[in-house]
């Protein structure tokens, strides 16, 4: 069975793995006081060249999103996503289970528009009556978004500054941020990324760790960070696990060469995919590929490829996604296209 459901089906890159078997028998500070986590923190320091930046590490993306939105939120104020937004959709309600509430914009493309959210921001204060409403505290955003779209660094910067206006925070969520940094059609980098939000994560779990987020507070401060994390349920006791992972990651590039691999990937999928006839339903520069497919092709497919199920496109078709990692390989590609 060929598996394209998703980016986190494998374990971890086997540099993880084996630096994780050969720091076993070390015996290290819990909570992420162990030599392995500081020099995680330092690099990712050095690499977004902010040297005050607060960095933490958590175990999954939810979690991730759960303890900064409703740590940076008052009890009145939520969050504003787009209305594909993964919180939106996709976390069972973590954010609405806090007592906040998401407050969706209409998304192009997975993306929020930085006219409309200056628009909605605008129309809420000039509202004579806003004091009644939910107050919008901060705005989460995620690069690449959930249809695999990249913000460009304008649309960025200008979503970044309509919140500098209003005093709220920006909190870019980067799951899969590897693939969009690495994307051959992408004008962000890192550096970018941490001048242009206040908040933001670096994703591992899809991006060859075992588990694991690295969580980066950059122009926004939020006190006692490992208290808050604990008082959340997020902070391991053997934070080494994480700390071990993404020093690795963030060794001789191995965070971006993989990341460039899945790309390379998906590029070999999409362009073969449009050989052989197929539409795309999103023309996504990153690692995820949405492709419509007739229904009884796609029931046949899944004897022998496993996708993930996006939307129906029309009665006779249906559209999947198909997603690449820093693990499939080009034999993977040449059998599901030939099979598909």
């Amino acid at each position: 069975m060929l598996n394209f459901e998703s980016d986190y089906t494998e374990g971890a890159h086997p540099k993880i793995l084996d630096k994780l078997i050969k720091t076993n028998m070390e015996k290290l500070s819990g909570y992420g006081e162990d030599i392995y986590t500081k020099n995680a923190i330092e690099k990712i320091k050095k690499l977004i060249k902010n040297p005050s930046a607060e960095v933490g590490f958590l175990c999954g993306g939810t979690q991730t999103n759960l303890i900064v939105i409703k740590n940076v939120l008052k009890p009145f104020e939520g969050v504003i996503s787009a209305d594909m937004g993964h919180i939106n959709t996709h976390e069972a309600g973590a954010i609405e289970a806090t007592g906040h509430k998401v407050l969706s914009l209409n998304s192009h493309n997975g993306k929020i528009d930085p006219k409309e959210l200056e628009n909605y921001l605008s129309n809420f204060y000039n509202d004579p009556n806003h004091s009644h409403a939910v107050y919008p505290g901060t705005v989460y955003i995620s690069h690449p978004t959930e249809c695999g779209t990249l913000y460009t660094k304008t649309e960025l910067e200008n979503i970044h500054n309509t919140c500098k206006n209003y005093n709220i925070p920006l909190y870019l969520d980067g799951a899969r941020l590897g693939y969009g940094l690495m994307s051959d059609s992408t004008d962000v980098t890192l550096e970018d990324i941490a001048k242009y939000t206040d908040i933001f994560y670096i994703g591992g779990t899809k991006v060859g760790a075992l588990i694991g987020e690295a969580l980066i507070f950059t122009n926004k401060k939020v006190d006692h960070l490992v208290t808050r994390i604990k008082q959340s349920g997020g902070l391991l006791a053997k934070g080494r696990l994480l700390g071990i992972q993404f020093d690795t990651l963030f060794t001789d590039n191995l965070y971006f060469e993989i990341s460039k691999h899945a790309i390379q990937m998906a590029n070999l999928l999409k362009k073969g995919l449009l050989e052989k006839g197929f539409k795309l339903y999103i023309d996504s520069p990153t690692n995820q590929q949405f492709v419509i497919i007739e229904k009884d092709r796609y029931e046949k497919s899944k004897q022998f490829i496993k996708s993930c199920y996006w939307c129906n496109y029309d009665d006779n078709s249906v559209v999947i996604r198909l997603v690449t990692s820093w693990a499939t390989k080009e034999e993977d590609i040449a059998e599901l296209l030939n099979t598909i």
